[in-house]
């Protein structure tokens, strides 16, 4: 493995615009991005692709487009979204992914705040969300890009069509080939706005050195085959899926096949059989819920081979995650019975030829990591955030402990204050935070630290811990700090629980809502013999309840006796980015949680059902 300084030297000069090039002359005819599966699937190749790059360039710029404008881009997973940001990329503008979830608020504070020279719109449902805040005075943008011309309105100038600018201007591959030269390693490459759980968002500027540096880290740490394949599933928007589905992907040459509709993620995931996975917590608790109905399904004989293969799996898994040695008489076996007994289980969901697992964004439950490592389908905890680029500290087969998060990548340094907060500094920091006026402010201290918000530890092995964010720290009334990110996952082991919010700050116990999983609540039901699948008649029928019971039982007695729940509520659900109650990202806005469930919470204060 490369040292820190050896990365470091490996990253200096390169950029994603000289990265493009090189694919799209070196791997001219490798598949580089497919939209769709089955016989309508449209793929594109390296050289397909920058050509598609260089015509809307030169589109862009007759436009006005200029070095450090920035450009906000509000469409779904497609190719054009792609090529539109790399397009922006090799003027030295500043491209900007838009969630499609945000409220006309959010939409105005972004527009306004980014300062944006040009918007591109997919279509007719983009165009209604934004319309509000088009007709209001937007000094900045002077075009509004629209994919689908028919969508656009005839009586506003500043709108044109997608393939007007991509055909406005003649080829003039020497012009291109100097704006691909033109880019600097430490120049800023792009913004991306953060979730604003806590308030306004921020625009986080990332640089070609923080993006190539965080991909080659990942792919020396975890290595895949050469031009990996991998599914973009997750809003563009997102620091995950920037990384993973754009910038990676251009460093190793890959092939990634968008996939639009979340809903379509276990079909694509089969197509594809990716060799490298990120997912969210709920992600890979679905996932780990599909797998475990399959293993319902088995034959008796073949069930009896999986459950001794499994065993075997996760006596290794637990003992790599103590640092211990695994003998021979386990390894051995493992190897066959992987290949022949529990590969075909995960071919299940696609993920028979993954050799890169990740878990980010959220704390995963044990038992979920457990299950998943027993059927050969070992996850790894990463930890990270925008201003990290994604995975500060990574775990690795080599070294991980259950409920860490891993070891800091190579030039990365985590250290953690007095009052337990962390601190990164290394290359994959970014530069900092867009102001109105297009400036950047510094996101670290004079000494390049980055005060990350999150609470945790760093053990003997430089292992990292996350205990929880600083900001959501629950004290009661009695002066105790609990974090509840830990009970929270606890209590989310349950495949009941889609969802659980520990509550208690300034209140003298800590209760918790419940979230049924829309999924596998009414699965549940029916094994039981329950009369209906309602989610509604579910969060109050009584066997649902015992079930809870159990559970919220079995979660207060691994915690002390200040953090066990007194009390819950269970909800229907489902929880989503429109109803609320989560972030794009599928982070809990706890804030907004408090005010849309008051009532329930303060009824956990006055009555003590369970």
């Amino acid at each position: 493995m490369a040292t820190a300084e050896q990365l470091h030297q490996s990253v200096e000069g390169l950029t994603i615009t000289g990265l493009l090039r090189r694919n799209g002359r070196q791997f001219a005819d490798r598949p580089a991005l497919t939209t769709g599966i089955g016989p309508d699937a449209l793929t594109l190749s390296w050289s397909q692709l920058r050509a598609e790059v260089a015509a809307l360039t030169r589109g862009l710029s007759a436009l006005g487009l200029r070095r450090g404008d920035r450009m906000l881009i509000a469409m779904s997973k497609r190719a054009e979204h792609w090529i539109a940001d790399l397009a922006a990329i090799h003027l030295g503008a500043l491209p900007c992914s838009t969630y499609d979830t945000l409220s006309t608020e959010q939409i105005r504070f972004v527009a306004r705040h980014s300062a944006a020279t040009v918007l591109v719109l997919e279509g007719e449902e983009q165009l209604r969300r934004w319309q509000p805040v088009l007709e209001e005075d937007l000094p900045h943008l002077r075009a509004v890009v629209v994919l689908d011309p028919y969508a656009a309105p005839a009586d506003d100038p500043r709108f044109v069509a997608y393939a007007a600018v991509r055909g406005a201007v003649r080829p003039d591959a020497a012009a291109f080939e100097a704006l691909t030269d033109a880019a600097g390693t430490d120049q800023p490459l792009t913004v991306v706005y953060t979730s604003g759980t806590t308030g306004d968002p921020k625009g986080v500027v990332l640089s070609h050195r923080n993006v190539i540096h965080e991909s080659l880290m990942q792919d020396q740490l975890v290595a895949v085959p050469e031009h990996p394949r991998s599914v973009a599933y997750l809003p563009m928007a997102h620091i995950a899926e920037r990384v993973l589905g754009i910038y990676m992907p251009i460093c190793n040459a890959g092939h990634v096949t968008l996939c639009p509709d979340p809903g379509q993620l276990l079909p694509t995931l089969l197509a594809v059989r990716p060799h490298g996975f990120f997912g969210v917590p709920r992600v890979w608790e679905k996932l780990a819920a599909g797998l475990r109905a399959t293993l319902g399904t088995l034959p008796r004989e073949q069930a009896a081979a999986v459950e001794q293969a499994r065993g075997i799996a996760l006596e290794v898994f637990r003992l790599r995650s103590a640092g211990k040695a695994v003998p021979a008489e386990l390894t051995a076996p493992l190897e066959q019975l992987d290949a022949q007994v529990l590969r075909p289980v995960r071919a299940a969901v696609g993920l028979d030829d993954c050799r890169r697992a990740f878990s980010g964004a959220a704390p995963i439950p044990t038992a979920v990591l457990e299950f998943l490592a027993s059927v050969g389908l070992p996850v790894y905890e990463v930890w990270g955030l925008s201003e990290t680029t994604g995975a500060a500290t990574v775990s690795t087969p080599e070294v991980f402990a259950l409920g860490a998060v891993g070891r800091p990548g190579p030039g990365v340094e985590v250290r953690a204050a007095d009052d337990g907060e962390l601190f990164v500094r290394g290359p994959v920091v970014v530069p900092g935070y867009l102001r109105a006026d297009g400036g950047i402010e510094p996101a670290t201290d004079p000494d390049g630290w980055l005060p990350t918000g999150d609470i945790g530890t760093v053990d003997e092995r430089g292992i990292v811990t996350i205990t929880d964010r600083k900001k959501e720290i629950i004290i009661t009334d009695g002066g105790k700090n609990i974090a509840p990110t830990r009970i929270e996952s606890l209590l989310r082991a349950h495949p009941l629980v889609a969802h659980a919010v520990a509550i208690g700050d300034r209140r003298p116990y800590v209760t918790a809502l419940l979230v049924l999983d829309e999924e596998a609540a009414p699965v549940w039901a029916k094994a039981n013999g329950l009369p209906t699948t309602d989610p509604e008649e579910l969060s109050r029928h009584p066997d649902v309840l015992a079930a809870l019971d159990e559970a919220v039982a079995e979660a207060n007695a691994a915690l002390s006796r200040a953090e066990q729940v007194k009390t819950y509520r269970v909800l229907a659900g489902p929880w989503t980015a429109e109803s609320g109650e989560l972030t794009p990202k599928l982070s809990l806005r706890r804030k907004a949680i408090a005010h849309l469930h008051t009532a329930t919470i303060a009824s956990m204060y006055t009555s003590t059902r369970t």
